[in-house]
Formats: structure tokens, C-alpha cells, sequence
């Protein structure tokens, strides 16, 4: 009787799978995604792009028990270079950041070598430090936030606020929205130098406030068909022509059907030629290569 029914289920499995395949059903994408509303590690830990020099006379020289400790977080106490001759007194606050030193040997589209040259030099965003005691010619700081670890050499600039931009209702989001008409850029690079993101990850598009991007501006995420600028594989004409699966004549192309919009995100921060952006909402997998324009 057991094995009756053990072999009359999988009869019906079968049947299933092959009714699936038949039909042409498909595994539907992962649920849409929406972000939270931005907090403060978003702002303070979002990293940026940008041509323009950042001070770099303030450095993490070392810290407590540094005779085995490499790196620093939250809680521990570090040494500045610049004390009380130069100004530093306890309470000063400053922002820990590093260049990041990253050029991609496989790039993930074809462009990204020349974009992230264009957008400048990438700058993790570390931490924020307090000055506790200001000797004459270097400070004790304790470190009150991290975004990751903070090592010797780390640049220190003065802490100042950055601006937290209210989130629109994502209800209205329109996956069929037409092009906007506004300057079309790309996502280049995520947060840590990630090739996919999704909702609440943070990414960078080569567009910037000299193209009059500020923040709180949204930018519309979409993907063009076969376009194979990618360095995922993909078969030629593989949306338009599939053998044994049907095709469709040549005139339709990238060019000649919709694009795909797939989530959209807002400023957080904008330098000259790169914007960071929070993405808040997605349908499915945004990668380094997908289109962007403003909303």
C-alpha cells in the first residue's frame, strides 16, 4: 500500500513538473524589496567617490595596546597626530575615512575601469572618533561609532552632520514608468565594492552635482535587453531567440522593446561626478551596469 502511494506521488510530481515546463511557468523573482528609512549608518557609513582633494594632515598614528591590536572599533581609544598646538581639544569629533585602493581584474561591464577613473578616488567611510584629552601635540580619542575598522594611517577630518532625506511613498512606485527624458547614467560600483545590490544597499552611480544632482533626488533603476555589455554570460539574442523555444525577427532588439525598471533609489551624497545612493526599492537584483536616470 506504501509503496502504492510513494510511487503514485511521485507519478503526480512528475506530471507537475512537466505540466510547468510545458506551460511555460517559471520560479516568479524575489518579492519586491523595500528599504527602511535611511539611518544613521546609512548616512555615515555610505562611502563616497569624488575627484576633489580631502584633507589629509589629521591621521590615526596608532592606539591601546598596540603591540597586538591592528585594528580599532567602537569603544577602543586611538591617537591623533595633531593636539593642543594645533588646535585639537577634547570633545572635537571627526570622521574617519580611508581610500580605498580596488581596480576590478575582471571588470563586471565593459566600462567600469574608465567610469570609476572619471567619478575619482573611492573613500570608505570608517567611523566617528570624540577627543577625550588634547596633549600638546596629539590626542587620545575614543572611537563612539564604527562602519568598519579603523587602522594606522586612517584619515581624520572635522565630524559635521550630513543631511538625512525623507523617503517618498514607495506605493506609487511605477515598474512601466517611461523614460524620464533626464541625463542617463550607471550604477558603477556597490558599497564595498559589491557588483550586486538590493533594498537598503548602497551603490554608486557616475553622475554627480556638476550635473546638478543634490540630495534627496531619486534615481530610476531600469535594464535594457540583451545588451551584453555584462560579464555574465549570455547567449546572442537570447531574449528574441531561443532554439526548440521560439524567436522573433531582428528588428526587435534592445532598442525596440521596453526596458525593464527595477527599483530606484535616493541621494545620499553627491560630489562632482558620483552620486551615493541608498537604493529603497527593488523588484529583483540590481547589478553594476544597470541604467540610472532621475525621476
Amino acid at each position: 500500500m506504501r509503496g502504492r502511494f510513494v510511487s503514485k506521488y511521485l507519478t503526480l510530481s512528475l506530471a507537475a513538473a512537466v505540466s510547468t515546463l510545458l506551460t511555460g511557468v517559471v520560479v516568479p523573482p524575489a518579492a519586491a524589496q523595500t528599504a527602511h528609512a535611511p539611518i544613521p549608518a546609512d548616512i555615515n557609513c555610505s562611502g563616497m567617490f569624488t575627484i576633489e582633494a580631502v584633507p589629509r594632515d589629521t591621521i590615526l598614528v596608532t592606539g591601546e595596546q598596540s603591540i597586538y591590536q591592528i585594528t580599532y572599533q567602537e569603544g577602543d581609544y586611538i591617537y591623533l597626530n595633531r593636539g593642543a598646538e594645533q588646535g585639537v581639544k577634547a570633545g572635537d569629533e571627526f570622521r574617519v575615512m580611508r581610500p580605498a585602493k580596488f581596480s576590478p581584474d575582471n571588470p563586471w561591464f565593459s566600462w567600469q575601469r574608465a567610469l570609476m577613473r572619471a567619478m575619482g578616488t573611492p573613500w570608505e567611510d570608517e567611523g566617528r572618533i570624540r577627543v577625550v584629552v588634547a596633549q600638546q601635540k596629539t590626542s587620545t580619542a575614543q572611537v563612539i561609532e564604527s562602519c568598519s575598522f579603523m587602522q594606522r594611517g586612517d584619515v581624520a577630518i572635522p565630524f559635521a552632520e550630513r543631511p538625512t532625506p525623507p523617503l517618498k511613498d514607495n506605493q506609487k512606485f511605477d515598474r512601466f514608468a517611461p523614460a524620464s527624458g533626464k541625463t542617463l547614467a550607471m550604477i558603477v560600483m556597490g558599497k564595498w565594492f559589491n557588483s550586486m545590490a538590493g533594498s537598503n544597499d548602497v551603490v554608486y552611480v557616475n553622475l554627480g552635482s556638476a550635473q546638478g544632482v543634490k540630495v534627496g533626488d531619486y534615481f530610476r533603476v531600469f535594464r535594457y535587453q540583451d545588451m551584453h555589455h555584462e560579464a555574465v554570460y549570455q547567449t546572442y539574442r537570447q531574449p528574441f531567440a531561443i532554439q526548440g523555444f521560439g524567436s522573433v525577427p531582428h528588428e526587435f532588439n534592445w532598442k525596440t522593446v521596453p526596458r525593464e525598471v527595477l527599483g530606484e533609489g535616493i541621494v545620499l551624497r553627491a560630489t562632482p561626478n558620483s552620486s551615493t545612493v541608498l537604493i529603497t526599492f527593488s523588484l529583483r537584483e540590481i547589478f553594476a551596469g544597470d541604467y540610472v536616470e532621475i525621476e
